[in-house]
């Protein structure tokens, strides 16, 4: 895969929704993860040797003989499980089987048929969708007899390949590429849609959000603390406005994260998702107050230049009072971002989605929005006039102008005789009178020193 391809697979899935659609299924623990990356030529989804890790549908753009597409990565399989999670996978591959074009389905080289894998192939069967059977973990030609077994479901054709060490992947992605629709011409993405990182800790309700804002049940939702693994992009549509909702893994607190573990890839992916955002929408959950590592997330926002929404979720379940003593007590924890707006919404129940959705629409505006040069210094010589800044060990601090140098965040420019010298109380007191005349709400702004250079002499 050529520089340039890779490049274009990093932009999130659902950019340009016309693409043909390949989901992997099979039951849990046969390598669909490992499969995804390797066909995605990244690390995206998390892979670990337990079975069941991956229990969000994945989505990312990926190549075959030059063909564009989007990849799916299904939950494992397992209809007779009783654990409601199991059963929740099982209705996530429904859904990816009634998006996809075309199907790879995934089992085991090294095992004989299970009841999950022959369940698998009776519901590929009514799909009624083009279908690739893979046998993976077959690491060399010799182990290649082993998949033989699996005829016996009715299988015409299945390929030996191994993900992890990429055995049989080009013949693999010259079948997917045989079995993809016709091409239809492709509009370009918009390149500024905006990217919403969804982030807060376990069962805040960020995944009952995206299923708000979707309109289908697009993540898995369970009332125990982690049960989304995955960071997942998704295009939505809301009112004329187009966003891409990233939602992530609940960030847990450090001490109860194993390094090596789920949680820990997870809050991995949960911190690169605020890289990769423009706004950061922090979940808290009302009834378990807000708490330090609340505090980390929405500081974490704010050093990383991203824009910020609060949103305090599952407030039906408390009392006026208690609800505005929560309200207070989160603004006195997060007082840091007091630019930050504060929102009340039940995402379960779909209360005050609207208002947050107005809340990001805001946020984005305000955190790309540019101030003229010439509007900037006339409002900074009031600002000096009013507040001209401290001297510094009896030396003047001179302010010669300000400009705004660049958008997302909006940072500032101003350049004086002694930048180093300019007292950090006075530029939070600038900071603050560039929020009263220009607004700049729900998003962090930066104000740089530089000095004047010196003309050399000739």
């Amino acid at each position: 895969m050529s520089r340039r391809r890779r490049q274009h697979a990093r932009r999130p899935a659902g950019s340009i929704v016309n693409r043909p659609l390949v989901a992997i299924v099979g039951r849990p623990n046969v390598g669909k993860s490992t499969l995804f990356n390797r066909l995605v030529g990244q690390h995206v989804a998390i892979v670990e040797d337990i079975p069941g890790v991956t229990r969000d549908r994945h989505y990312a753009d990926a190549f075959a003989l030059g063909r564009e597409f989007v990849l799916i990565d299904t939950g494992g399989f397992d209809p007779d499980s009783d654990d409601p999670m199991k059963a929740g996978i099982t209705s996530q591959v429904r859904l990816a089987l009634e998006e996809c074009d075309v199907v790879v389905c995934v089992v085991g080289a090294m095992v004989d048929p299970m009841p999950a894998d022959r369940e698998a192939v009776a519901l590929l069967r009514d799909a009624g969708k083009p279908v690739i059977f893979v046998a993976n973990k077959a690491d060399s030609k010799p182990k290649d007899h082993y998949a033989v077994s699996y005829y016996e479901l009715g299988i015409s054709a299945i390929m030996p390949i191994s993900a992890l060490h990429g055995r049989g992947i080009g013949d693999l992605e010259e079948e997917i590429a045989n079995h993809l629709p016709e091409a239809v011409e492709l509009m370009e993405p918009e390149l500024d849609v905006p990217r919403v990182a969804i982030i807060g800790r376990p069962n805040a309700g960020k995944s009952s959000l995206v299923n708000q804002l979707c309109g289908e049940e697009r993540q898995l939702v369970d009332d125990r603390p982690g049960t989304t693994v995955d960071s997942v992009d998704t295009l939505v549509e809301r009112d004329g406005t187009r966003l891409i909702l990233i939602d992530t893994a609940g960030i847990r607190r450090k001490r109860s994260v194993k390094k090596q573990g789920v949680e820990g890839l997870s809050v991995l992916q949960a911190i690169r998702s605020i890289e990769r955002s423009h706004v950061v929408v922090l979940m808290i959950d009302a009834e378990a107050g807000v708490g330090e590592q609340d505090a980390k997330i929405a500081g974490l926002a704010h050093d990383r230049g991203r824009a910020l929404i609060i949103a305090l979720n599952k407030t039906d379940l408390l009392n006026r009072e208690a609800q505005k003593k929560m309200m207070d007590r989160t603004r006195e924890i997060l007082a840091f971002v007091p630019w930050a707006p504060l929102v009340t919404v039940s995402a379960l129940k779909g209360r005050g989605i609207t208002a947050l959705v107005g809340r990001v629409q805001d946020a984005v505006t305000e955190h790309r929005k540019r101030i003229g040069t010439g509007e900037l210094n006339r409002f900074f010589e009031e600002v000096l006039e009013k507040h001209p800044p401290p001297t510094m060990h009896h030396r003047p601090i001179r302010l010669y102008y300000i400009t705004q140098a660049t958008i997302g965040p909006p940072t500032f420019v101003v350049m004086a005789n002694e930048p180093n010298g300019v007292h950090f109380s006075y530029q939070r007191y600038v900071v603050n009178q560039i929020r009263k005349r220009f607004g700049f709400r729900g998003t962090p702004i930066r104000v740089r020193y530089r000095g004047k250079k010196k003309r050399e002499k000739k």
